[in-house]
């Protein structure tokens, strides 16, 4: 399941079947694992022919989940198959886990690792009510968007209040009773350096913006209805996916001690991605003439910070 490839079938997809037999094999998961964890919870163990039977039981359940994922073609687009799989994965990683805590535990009574297995088994079969069923790809891409855009958000606004005039970054995180107040000059910003990073700030914030408005313009016009419109969705997705790390690395050379090149290498790293997101978005279907005035304005944005990041450490090179 997690690196196999689903092959295109013969005959035609229809999702409302597949989320069917993919929600029913998982609900059948949960309730072997219930039956396996219950036969095991206390003495006397199960005869050998019902052992037999709880075993052919649970591996039915498990290939019966698998087979249905690789119903789900390539073709429906690979955001939504990830999701898919991944969610495969936890439930058969999971009936994994229980089933390795069952031999290994002693049967006297129930142990607290398989209760806490078991409740793995479950949570990982009531995944797949929260898998996206919208208009194919489209859901899929819509969630992961989401999920990057909530990153970012938190990584803008955590900056945002370490930046606050006077404010001390790692006051929260290096107080020391012993050696009382601290006169290290590396664990404050400088003058320069606040400069400096008003201008990556500057970028933060329009990685914040720019997912923002890509999943506004992915809800109103993406479309799952040609394999052309699936791999543009796809292609936002993957260069979206980018986003969140970029930030995270710049954020993270932004703390003092400030290495200005540092900065500049990491501003340029997340000014490169914004850049392709919004080709990206230009180019495809999701960008009508209605769209097109924020991408041009977001492009601009970009080039602005990043400029003003190069002029702030030309001395440095």
């Amino acid at each position: 399941v997690a690196e196999g490839e689903p092959s295109e079938g013969r005959e035609p997809f229809e999702l409302p079947r597949f989320w069917d037999a993919l929600g029913q094999t998982f609900q059948v998961t949960s309730q072997e694992a219930t039956k396996l964890s219950l036969a095991f919870s206390r003495p006397p163990l199960p005869s050998a022919e019902n052992c037999r039977k709880l075993s052919e039981d649970v591996q039915n359940a498990i290939l019966a989940v698998a087979t249905v994922y690789y119903w789900l073609p390539k073709g429906q687009g690979t955001t939504l198959r990830k999701r898919v799989r991944d969610a495969t994965t936890e439930v058969v990683e999971g009936m994994i886990q229980l089933t390795d805590t069952i031999l290994n535990a002693p049967v006297e009574s129930l142990s607290q690792e398989q209760l806490i297995s078991t409740g793995g088994v479950w949570e990982a079969c009531e995944q797949v009510s929260n898998l996206p069923r919208g208009e194919y790809n489209q859901a899929a891409v819509v969630s992961a968007l989401a999920a990057c855009l909530g990153v970012v958000k938190d990584a803008v606004e955590e900056m945002e209040h370490a930046l606050v005039e006077g404010q001390d970054p790692y006051g929260d995180i290096m107080e020391d009773e012993e050696l009382g107040f601290r006169g290290n000059r590396d664990t404050y910003w400088s003058e320069a350096d606040r400069q400096l990073l008003s201008s990556c700030m500057g970028l933060m914030k329009a990685s914040k913006a720019c997912l923002k408005k890509v999943l506004a313009a992915v809800k109103a016009h993406g479309k799952a209805d040609s394999p052309e419109h699936i791999a543009q969705l796809d292609d936002l997705a993957d260069i979206a996916n980018e986003i969140s790390p970029s930030v995270d690395e710049l954020a993270l050379s932004m703390y003092p001690p400030v290495n200005p090149l540092a900065v500049r290498l990491n501003a340029a790293k997340l000014a490169s991605v914004l850049k392709k997101v919004l080709e990206i978005v230009k180019t495809s279907h999701v960008c009508p003439p209605s769209e097109e005035g924020w991408v041009q304005f977001l492009t601009g944005a970009v080039d602005h910070n990043m400029n003003k990041v190069k002029d702030f450490t030309q001395g440095q090179l």
